[in-house]
């Protein structure tokens, strides 16, 4: 079994559990393996069901390799299961998907404890069949509980007893992340686990209007400055001109140059949003899905270096798809 925490573009967070049929060696190996595949998946910022069809993929052509080998006395056939979910702190959405997992649990800031209706899907590795997103809105201050099968599985109770324990251990309200763990384990856990077992308790946090500015941006190149003003009294309002000098000048570059790409190659609607987390997020969304790209200037173009300035002045940049169309982003560092 395996887990992870990844952090996403735009203060996002990926929560990610699975579980690998077998022991020893070879499941190690090939747990590795898809772990592996999962940070690699998520520089892509993929969907959770566009990321599981890549991973489902990747065992489907494992378990094609293996089957060549067990005819000559190698391992055999891999199966596993993965649960894969976004978090955004912006908008308190949640999108997830699950490829023959457990469906994951959501325990309210009352207490109150919600096995999601999330489409099973296939386990990995069968190959042709889809999956699918769900996505649902959480309150600050929820526990979002991933787990594997190991947890509520055991040959002396049937699942639905394994599920109604860990109902039973989830529903208190007030407690850490660490606490509401060592409770599960301490009510759940058979009492000689049979099975490998990891657990996942994420409270969600929620970045308020006080950190998040946004703006919409009509397709004319003379909106630029407006927008730019109210961008630089937008940082002067949460102090950061004073603390770093640079932060301004910075800011107002890099938001000059992804906005006026915006309006030159995109789309209508534009929207702008400034995010303070631990860097300073800015991202500018439009309906195009046509990605950026750098590209060196010659020496007698009059464009074509925008981008350029910001890989140069930006801790890093890229671009992410949404339903309808794209965000362009680029983090700055804060003290």
């Amino acid at each position: 079994d395996w887990f992870d925490v990844i952090p996403l573009p735009g203060a996002r967070v990926a929560l990610v559990v699975g579980d690998v049929v077998g022991h020893g060696l070879h499941a190690a190996a090939t747990m590795g393996r898809l772990r592996t595949a999962v940070h690699n998946f998520s520089t892509l910022d993929l969907p959770p069901d566009e990321l599981l069809s890549h991973l489902d993929d990747l065992v489907a052509r494992i378990d094609q390799d293996e089957t060549s080998e067990s005819l000559e006395g190698g391992a055999g056939i891999t199966g596993a299961s993965c649960l894969y979910a976004i978090y955004d702190p912006v908008t308190r959405r949640c999108a997830m998907a699950r490829a023959g997992h457990p469906p994951p649990a959501v325990v309210a800031p009352d207490g109150s404890v919600q096995f999601i209706d999330l489409p099973a899907g296939p386990p990995l590795g069968l190959g042709g069949l889809p999956f699918e997103t769900a996505e649902l809105e959480l309150a600050e201050g929820s526990q979002l509980v991933l787990y594997t099968d190991g947890l509520i599985e055991d040959r002396r109770r049937e699942i639905d007893a394994g599920l109604e324990l860990l109902r039973e251990a989830l529903a208190h309200p007030g407690r850490t992340p660490d606490q509401t763990c060592a409770d599960v384990l301490d009510a759940v856990l058979p009492a000689r686990p049979t099975d490998d077992i990891a657990l996942i308790v994420a409270r969600t946090r929620v970045l308020g209007s006080d950190r998040v500015a946004s703006w919409d941006v009509p397709c004319d190149p003379a909106a630029v400055a407006e927008v730019r003003a109210a961008a630089i009294g937008q940082l002067t309002e949460w102090g950061l001109p004073a603390a770093m000098p640079d932060m301004a000048f910075t800011a107002e570059l890099v938001l000059s140059e992804l906005i006026t790409n915006a309006i030159r190659y995109a789309a209508g609607p534009i929207r702008v949003q400034l995010i303070r987390d631990r860097n300073l997020i800015c991202e500018v969304s439009d309906t195009s899905s046509t990605s950026p790209h750098l590209r060196y200037a010659a020496t007698t173009d009059e464009g074509g270096r925008g981008l350029f300035l910001v890989a140069q002045f930006a801790e890093r940049w890229g671009t992410r798809y949404t339903a309808d169309g794209k965000v362009i982003w680029a983090e700055l560092a804060l003290p």
